[in-house]
């Protein structure tokens, strides 16, 4: 494996706010007298009669159900009404989904929310993001190919080819094409072809079957990097018996970025908002079991958000957007 000073080959300055520090004052699972939601049927469940929790892809269904079975019946069983799991072939179908009302919360990326919060003028809030083993709120993409490619950094990726998961990804396209931009260079004349994998999932394995020379995915940029990281897709395709790592080579890391939020539809009561922030702050306690299937890996619970945050963001895709208004 390259040593860190390759990964960071390329100065990149992103602005702290995305990074989502330990300083925060809102409530975390690590605070102490948290407590678990009594079971009951809620004043909310009028409004709220059925809880429609929306998937993002980047895995294939079955790991997706099979991975939040145990959530939607624990949901269902505490508060009294059916809990369905929607999947989204894609990011973009959680931001449609939120934005017609088809689902009412949805763990999302933070590139996503920022396209949901727009798209719906404001019709979505977070309620917290997930916490690292060192209390730190934030992950990072990292730029991969296979270790027989030859390729050992940035620099060697000049004139070849690039998969991006999803175009609603925050670690795999819009930071890291937010700080190639920034850095001066081009990602559109840099590389020698760029296209859309359909997710992390599927980014790298196009590399792997040689589709492409490279592709970016997410990663908690913490825990053994030979191992997949302690969370992210690369640990979650290791332990699926899909990705052996050592056929990998990690050449290029971003600077972190904030966890994507639990995600709410802005009308939705204030009771129901609360209940939810509840029942996941108190979960990797209660039922660790899981808390560690649905963020596929480890940490140490969730904290509280706010819009704010995510304001960067939110600057980030509007400048996508006056970008790609400028290439057409």
């Amino acid at each position: 494996m390259p040593r860190r000073r390759q990964f960071l080959a390329l100065p990149l300055v992103l602005p702290g706010a995305l990074a989502a520090g330990p300083a925060l004052a809102q409530r975390r699972s690590t605070d102490p007298g948290l407590a678990f939601p009594t079971p009951g049927r809620r004043a909310w469940a009028t409004q709220v009669p059925q809880i429609r929790i929306g998937i993002l892809g980047g895995e294939n269904e079955g790991d997706r159900l099979g991975r939040y079975e145990g959530y939607r019946r624990l949901m269902e069983e505490t508060f009294g009404v059916p809990a369905r799991l929607l999947l989204a072939a894609d990011f973009a179908g959680v931001v449609q989904a939120l934005g017609a009302g088809q689902i009412d919360l949805a763990s999302i990326g933070p590139a996503v929310y920022a396209a949901a919060w727009l798209d719906t003028n404001g019709g979505v809030e977070p309620l917290l993001v997930a916490e690292q083993e060192d209390g730190s709120a934030s992950y990072i993409g990292v730029m991969v190919t296979r270790a027989d490619s030859g390729i050992n950094d940035l620099a060697g990726m000049r004139g070849k080819s690039l998969a991006w998961p999803d175009p609603n990804s925050a670690s795999g396209y819009l930071i890291p094409r937010f700080a190639l931009r920034r850095s001066g260079i081009d990602p559109g004349t840099y590389f020698s072809r760029t296209g859309f994998a359909g997710g992390h999932e599927q980014a790298v394995i196009a590399v792997l079957q040689r589709q492409y020379d490279a592709a970016f995915t997410w990663a908690s940029g913490q825990g053994d990097a030979a191992a997949g990281f302690s969370r992210g897709n690369l640990h979650a395709m290791v332990e699926k018996g899909m990705l052996n790592m050592p056929d990998l080579r990690i050449i290029w890391r971003t600077e972190p970025v904030i966890y994507g939020p639990l995600t709410v539809r802005k009308a939705l009561p204030a009771a129901f908002k609360e209940d939810m922030r509840l029942f996941h702050l108190a979960l990797p306690s209660a039922h660790p079991d899981i808390y560690r299937a649905i963020e596929r890996g480890g940490g140490t619970g969730y904290r509280e958000v706010t819009h704010d945050q995510f304001q960067l963001l939110i600057d980030m895709r509007r400048e996508e957007a006056a970008e790609r208004r400028r290439r057409n």
